[in-house]
């Protein structure tokens, strides 16, 4: 097998005292993080991540004495092709798989609650022989069985060494799924100081956190380790890419890796003589350098095989992609995407002539994270609309357009979901500006050439219903006529593809560099355009 290498950086961090020479008094424990995962294979062809890379990396470990354990940080049944038929039963599944190899512990992100009954997630739950995770939240299934399900306050044995855990997910407020079946507490710091004092209470050797937050609520909760030293570390979800804030002696270090297992943490953890332990983090990169399971490889096609039986036209050609088109996270959550610019632009004419002015849509829908390239199959089609997109048009003022946009741009870090593929417009964006007043030009076409979108003109729109709706934090204005919602995206996109085939033609265009939709500035030092 060929082996891992490490990408930039190994850090030690000595916890509860100086180091001393190592004298472990329990085997090495070695932690491996994932988050945000939606397929039973690799992506990017195959290139890229999957679980099978995953086993190969724990067996590798194993082989050389390290005690492993999976942690998730949450995101997993859904969204994806395969949830729309097996509701996540396929990704658990792949993590049972796992959790035979070495135990696993997740934490549930906000998709584990995409659907509205509970009877998906019972199901789910049953089914599931790894731990799932939570301190913030409980689940009210109505399922004893489920129910009982979730860990708190969690702890297990490694040799001699114990450990404890605690686990955070996101509340409706903060981006959560608002369900029935579901109570979640939103004050993350206070919830993760009390299972502190518990696991210590149990005598616990060392504390880590698997949560699914925001990054900075993260960073916050790891300033908890001023008053509780054997807080290690804090791993996490929610974000695509992969994300670090480093360790000292008043805050434990935070990581998060990138979607469907493309970067993941390796964390290894001795202990000495004196009950110290010495962290050690690397961030992976799982590749074509990193074998295939083979034993894993047997799960994934019987997953294939029965998605084919299910969509047997799903390797079906509908068209061809004039180039590589980009609809990777890492590019359609922070940057203008070939593909994206496709989708966005087909939107437009959703609700026939004339087409709208301006359309755009949230990163975030756009799920195959993966090159489109060469032949166009239904199934790129199906991959990249994990949810349904039924789509509303509107009008409203350019002012009214400028404000809502600023929603796209918030935040800081990178890949977040609520960045927008657009079309009809550009923007150019400062993001060392306050939130809300980033956008420092947003432009539409006007007698071959572009102008500032003009405050009190009207403006034809049209947005996902999931936006319209405020999702991701857009603030639509309510009090304009919309129509109802309509136009599902992906026969919309399947439509477009198939009109560019029966012309000769091919479908996308490159990014252009000389006139881009989006434009960030650096420093304030160029124009925007």
């Amino acid at each position: 097998m060929k082996r891992m290498t490490p990408l930039l950086f190994v850090l030690p961090l000595v916890l509860c005292g100086c180091a001393s020479t190592p004298a472990s008094t329990a085997p090495g424990l070695t932690f491996i993080h994932l988050n945000d995962t939606y397929r039973v294979g690799a992506v990017e062809d195959g290139k890229a991540g999957g679980f099978s890379r995953v086993v190969t990396l724990m067996r590798e470990l194993q082989a050389e004495g390290r005690d492993v354990r999976i942690l998730h940080g949450g995101d997993f049944l859904y969204p994806s092709l395969e949830s729309q038929l097996w509701n996540g039963l396929q990704m658990v599944d792949a993590f049972n798989f796992m959790d035979a190899v070495a135990p696993m512990y997740a934490v549930a992100g906000n998709h584990e609650f995409d659907r509205r009954g509970p009877q998906q997630l019972i199901e789910a739950v049953r089914e599931s022989r790894f731990d799932w995770l939570g301190d913030n939240y409980v689940f009210k299934t109505g399922d004893a069985v489920a129910d009982a399900a979730l860990q708190s306050a969690f702890t297990f044995d490694a040799g001699q060494v114990k450990v404890g855990v605690f686990a955070l997910t996101l509340h409706p407020g903060d981006g959560g799924n608002d369900r029935d079946y579901l109570e979640i507490d939103r004050d993350y710091k206070g919830v993760a100081e009390k299972t502190l004092e518990a696991l210590e209470a149990k005598e616990v050797d060392l504390i880590i956190g698997v949560t699914h937050l925001h990054m900075w609520q993260d960073v916050e909760i790891a300033r908890l380790k001023a008053s509780h030293p054997k807080l290690a570390f804090i791993v996490g979800g929610h974000e695509h890419e992969p994300e670090y804030s480093p360790g000292s002696d008043e805050a434990a270090v935070v990581m998060k890796g990138a979607s469907n297992a493309r970067i993941v943490w390796a964390i290894d953890v001795d202990f000495h003589d004196g009950g110290e332990a010495v962290v050690r983090e690397r961030r992976l990169k799982l590749d074509t350098n990193t074998a295939l399971d083979p034993d894993y490889e047997v799960l994934a096609r019987k997953w294939r095989g029965r998605l084919l039986e299910k969509f047997p036209f799903l390797e079906a050609r509908v068209g061809t992609a004039a180039l590589p088109l980009d609809s990777r996270e890492v590019t359609v959550r922070n940057e203008e995407s070939g593909w994206g610019n496709f989708i966005a632009d087909q939107m437009r004419t959703a609700f026939g002539e004339p087409a709208a002015d301006l359309a755009f849509i949230n990163g975030g829908t756009l799920r195959i994270d993966d090159f489109i390239e060469d032949d166009i199959l239904f199934e790129d089609i199906g991959r990249t609309f994990g949810f349904s997109s039924f789509l509303r048009r509107m009008t409203m003022t350019g002012a009214e357009f400028r404000e809502l946009m600023e929603a796209g741009y918030r935040g800081f870090g990178p890949s977040k979901g609520y960045f927008p593929q657009v079309s009809g417009f550009r923007v150019c964006v400062d993001r060392s500006r306050n939130e809300w007043d980033r956008i420092v030009s947003l432009q539409v076409p006007a007698n071959g050439g572009w102008e500032e979108i003009v405050s009190d003109r009207m403006y034809s729109v049209v947005v996902p219903d999931y936006l319209y709706g405020g999702g991701d934090g857009y603030r639509v204005p309510q009090h304009r006529p919309a129509t109802p919602p309509g136009s599902e995206l992906k026969y919309l996109v399947l439509d477009g593809i198939l009109r560019a085939q029966a012309q000769g033609e091919k479908v996308g265009k490159p990014v252009d560099p000389d006139n881009p939709r989006y434009h960030q500035l650096k420093e304030g030092k160029e124009p925007c355009f």
